[in-house]
């Protein structure tokens, strides 16, 4: 006689086996979590952690399965996709974290995500040496500073910012063939000499490594690390140093910078960002033409929003526009050509100067000639870390006539 056996009675015995491989059940029940938490996870179009803009969802069309070439569509599709899902998964923030945490505590690693685990709880970026591109744009941005210098003989003036590992060597991880930044910073100067005044901070800078000059998580320097430039600045170009002691600190806590956000360093301790209450009105233009210009708006020194971002660096002088100008309380005028390292040492020239004019040219597409001639600047300042002045695509616009 046949025996028959009931579905609910089959199905129990089913999980009753199932209960035997346990890994399995826990596997399944993580992957029906994370879809479900995938399915109410909001899209996120870009990650401020990352400083990244992610991929749109993938699309694929009937036109795409009909038209020419539907496998290369298709291919593509799931590419694509396969991006999307690894940037859209729920808590990504959080498993990014865990594997750095995995990687640093487990085995140890003090090279991770292209940065340097150094003493202090200091992060360093990995340079172990130019890439072919960078040595291209290092020459041409030399070349491009030597042309206005000699255009422009004795009104500019040229700072190039050396990295925290040249100025903290013994807080690099031992061993690590980083480039050798002093041999290229004393070629740079040495070539730039003939052409226009060289200011070499290196020196200013060192005789402070007590004191944090550096963000520990961030590439850019502090508000300390830029004011004994600035000191030296002041002493080239016969100023009275703006007085710290006079003005108002403020201090904005919890500042985890671009360095933390590639290596996500566990423990890490935040850093601590310096602004000076200034009252010094800050307009900002959109460069319609050469030295022709569209105000956008007048505001104050910071962005004071920025501050309770993660992007707190950001809130001096509102991030790096193409063009701007400051009001300050002293005489005559200064153009700043930069990177984001001026941002936080433009504020104390507002004691010096009555006006300082600012230009990025990651925003500026145009020469400086006609800039230059229509406010007869006394002081032409380019300040650049070394970092971006070997990478910079933008910066052979100060060889631009016209």
């Amino acid at each position: 006689m046949a025996k028959h056996v009931s579905p609910k009675k089959s199905a129990g015995k089913g999980f009753s086996q199932l209960k035997q491989y346990p890994v399995l059940l826990l596997f399944f029940g993580f992957l029906l979590v994370m879809f479900i938490a995938d399915c109410i996870t909001p899209y996120r179009d870009y990650s401020e952690l990352e400083n990244t803009k992610f991929q749109p969802r993938p699309t694929l069309t009937v036109q795409d399965l009909t038209g020419r070439d539907p496998i290369q569509k298709i291919n593509a599709f799931f590419t694509n996709y396969s991006t999307f899902f690894k940037q859209q998964i729920a808590g990504r923030d959080g498993w990014i974290n865990l594997h750095a945490a995995c990687e640093q505590l487990v085995f140890q690693k003090k090279d991770y995500g292209n940065m340097l685990l150094g003493k202090d709880g200091m992060e360093f970026a990995r340079t172990y040496g130019l890439t072919a591109e960078e040595g291209t744009l290092l020459e041409k941005n030399v070349s491009s500073v030597e042309n206005i210098g000699q255009r422009y003989p004795g009104l500019i003036t040229t700072m190039v910012v050396p990295s925290a590992a040249t100025i903290y060597p013994k807080k690099v991880p031992a061993g690590a063939p980083l480039l050798n930044e002093n041999a290229m910073l004393d070629d740079i100067f040495a070539r730039l000499g003939n052409s226009v005044s060289v200011l070499d901070v290196r020196e200013a800078l060192s005789a402070h490594t007590d004191e944090q000059l550096f963000y520990r998580t961030d590439h850019h320097w502090t508000t300390d690390g830029a004011y004994y430039a600035y000191e030296a600045l002041c002493q080239q170009l016969g100023l009275t140093p703006f007085d710290r002691s006079a003005h108002t600190a403020v201090l904005v806590d919890d500042f985890y910078g671009t360095s933390w956000a590639k290596c996500r360093q566990p423990f890490a301790k935040p850093d601590t960002i310096t602004y000076y209450d200034l009252d010094a009105p800050l307009t900002l233009y959109n460069a319609t033409g050469n030295a022709q210009f569209q105000e956008l708006k007048t505001t104050g020194l910071y962005d004071l929003y920025k501050f309770n971002t993660y992007d707190k660096y950001s809130a001096f002088l509102h991030g790096n526009n193409g063009y701007s100008r400051i009001q300050g309380k002293g005489e005559g005028s200064i153009l700043v050509v930069k990177d984001s390292y001026a941002n936080s040492l433009i504020p104390f020239l507002t004691e010096n100067y009555a006006t300082i004019d600012v230009v990025d040219f990651r925003g500026y597409r145009f020469g400086l000639d006609a800039l230059i001639e229509q406010n007869n600047y006394d002081d032409v300042l380019v300040l650049y870390s070394f970092a971006s002045f070997k990478s910079d695509p933008f910066l052979n616009r100060l060889a631009f006539v016209g």
